[in-house]
């Protein structure tokens, strides 16, 4: 059952004739927003008139407009003078003589070095500064008669006494003369392709002063090592040495360093790595400024794996050269590799030493070492089926002479000069060794090494005489387990007058088994008293040796020496200090006394 519903009441619309009407006040306010129908066509008219006018301006611009009958204004200005028309005010009256003549020689806006214009301001023309009736400015008086300046000579004059009282830093110097060689050399570049980019050091020069530096300054000229009284007289002990460390050369650096070499003759050390820079530092570590840089350079997209000096071919300790015509060479994982004369500066990119087979054997020349007398380059082969041979090229001509190729398993781990430079020994990563002569272009001798596993460096040191080939009388070869056998050619030479029918398995004078990472590096000071043996693969994997006793120092390094992962080893020629390179690009420096 549904209940009824309510019956809903209508409501009647409103009528909006029954709303309020509206007052004076309310009228107002609306016409003032919304404006009426009287104000709207006002508007309107006013809108078409002013676009009559125009169209009239127009068409009296486009007829011309020299017209006799001028207005009302123009009459009144027709007997004004065009020159009383427009005034400048200048704001301080008559200006001084001085100040004028001033005004009228510099009245041009400046303009920087590069033809751009600096900022200007014509304010800065116009006003007087007094100098000698305010004590603070009195100083910027070029004489007592100074007195009225304008605004520009007061302006230079404060920039005067600024660069007085703070001198321009030395890095704001080096970036200016940085930007500007950076813009000669890319003009160059424009005109010849070269990827050679050269930077001198806080000097930013070229490197012909260089060269007079190593002319004139008493604190880089060093006598031959034969004729160092030091040399002489050194003698090491065995067990204990006595090292002190110096001032570090290098702190850090953008990479690693990988190669390190001192040179022959000059307290300098060439450090290299694959940030693509090149760098010698002079060797002094005393202060104010220890070890500072000499010179440096950088082969754009070249990160070098070797850097060597070379000197003149065929110098021995001979004064009618300069010791400054060493020539340092260069090499990356690249089909080239650089020569860099300090004397003269210049760069050559050599790219065809190489011809027929050996341009095929030789895919990169990033292992390479230099003779001692100079004469001859060294380069391990890296192809795939030249990986036993070793090319040479002769350092004046750049031209390849011979090839040595050995019979290894593996190919080549390394080789090291003879002493005098006319051969050298050539050991593979099976352990044989093979001794190869220049002159006559043949291997002379073939001997193994005892217990070699994985061999992966060989280096030759100490002097023997004239008696054993090569002059060196010290043989270290290095294997990937850590262990390093030390020969004496001395015992072989002893045997049978000659080493040229020496036994093919000798027996190492000592076999050295203190580190247990692969030997990256062996080193042996050139009085052959002092050997250094390194690991790049372990923290402080690094050993001194004494010869002839062949015994490891005890006393150096120890557990809190700071050698972290080392990348690079150096001993000077007159074994006075040892410089060791990190991973961290870091160079440590010790000084070894007697």
């Amino acid at each position: 059952m549904v209940a009824p519903t309510k019956p809903r009441k209508s409501v009647a619309p409103q009528n909006p004739t029954d709303a309020l009407e509206k007052d004076a006040i309310e009228l107002r306010l609306e016409k003032a927003l919304f404006g009426d129908d009287a104000g709207f066509l006002d508007s309107l008219n006013r809108s078409h008139t002013r676009e009559g006018e125009s169209d009239t301006l127009i068409r009296h611009d486009i007829a011309g407009d020299e017209d006799d009958d001028g207005g009302e204004d123009q009459g009144q200005l027709s007997d004004v003078a065009d020159d009383d028309l427009f005034f400048l005010d200048a704001g301080t009256g008559q200006l001084p003589p001085a100040v004028s003549k001033d005004l009228e020689q510099t009245e041009t806006p400046h303009t920087s070095a590069r033809g751009q214009p600096t900022w200007y301001d014509s304010d800065d023309d116009r006003i007087t500064v007094s100098l000698a009736s305010h004590t603070r400015l009195r100083k910027l008086r070029d004489t007592e008669d100074d007195d009225v300046v304008s605004g520009r000579d007061y302006i230079e004059r404060l920039r005067r006494q600024y660069e007085r009282l703070h001198p321009t830093p030395e890095w704001v110097t080096y970036a200016r003369k940085r930007r500007r060689l950076s813009g000669e050399r890319d003009e160059q570049e424009a005109d010849s392709d070269s990827d050679v980019s050269m930077d001198e050091g806080d000097s930013l020069v070229s490197a012909q002063p260089l060269a007079e530096l190593l002319r004139s300054a008493g604190s880089l000229t060093r006598t031959d090592i034969k004729g160092s009284k030091r040399t002489g007289s050194r003698k090491l002990r065995p067990e204990v040495i006595d090292i002190q460390r110096t001032k570090d050369i290098a702190k850090a650096g953008p990479s690693s360093i990988d190669t390190m070499q001192f040179h022959p003759y000059y307290p300098l050390l060439l450090s290299a790595g694959p940030s693509s820079t090149v760098t010698i530092y002079h060797i002094s570590p005393q202060p104010p400024n220890p070890n500072p840089i000499l010179t440096s350079l950088h082969l754009k997209g070249t990160p070098l794996h070797t850097a060597a000096f070379c000197k003149p071919s065929g110098e021995v300790a001979s004064a009618d050269k300069d010791h400054d015509q060493t020539r340092i060479f260069m090499s990356s994982r690249r089909r080239y590799f650089h020569s860099w004369s300090l004397s003269t500066g210049v760069v050559t990119k050599v790219t065809r030493a190489l011809y027929g087979q050996a341009r095929k054997d030789q895919r990169t020349m990033e292992a390479f070492k230099i003779s001692p007398c100079g004469r001859y380059m060294g380069l391990i082969g890296s192809g795939r089926k030249g990986g036993g041979s070793i090319n040479i090229l002769s350092t004046e001509s750049m031209q390849w002479i011979c090839s040595c190729r050995i019979d290894s398993q593996g190919g080549v781990a390394d080789f090291a000069w003879w002493r005098n430079g006319s051969g050298f020994a050539a050991v593979g990563k099976n352990g044989e060794v093979s001794e190869y002569d220049i002159d006559s272009r043949s291997v002379v001798a073939r001997w193994t090494d005892e217990g070699a596993v994985g061999t992966t460096v060989i280096a030759l040191g100490g002097d023997i005489g004239q008696g054993s080939r090569g002059g060196d009388r010290w043989v270290a070869i290095g294997s990937s387990s850590g262990v390093v056998n030390i020969y004496d050619r001395r015992g072989w030479t002893a045997k049978s007058g000659q080493d040229t029918n020496l036994d093919e398995r000798p027996k190492p004078a000592r076999v050295l088994d203190q580190l247990v990472t692969p030997i990256s590096h062996l080193e042996f000071s050139q009085d052959g008293q002092m050997m250094v043996m390194a690991s790049r693969w372990k923290q402080g994997a690094l050993r001194l040796v004494h010869l002839p006793s062949c015994t490891v120092y005890k006393n150096w390094p120890t557990e809190k020496t700071p050698l972290g992962r080392i990348s690079a080893v150096a001993l000077s020629p007159d074994g006075g200090y040892l410089a060791i390179g990190n991973d961290q690009g870091k160079i440590k420096l010790w000084e070894i006394s007697e």
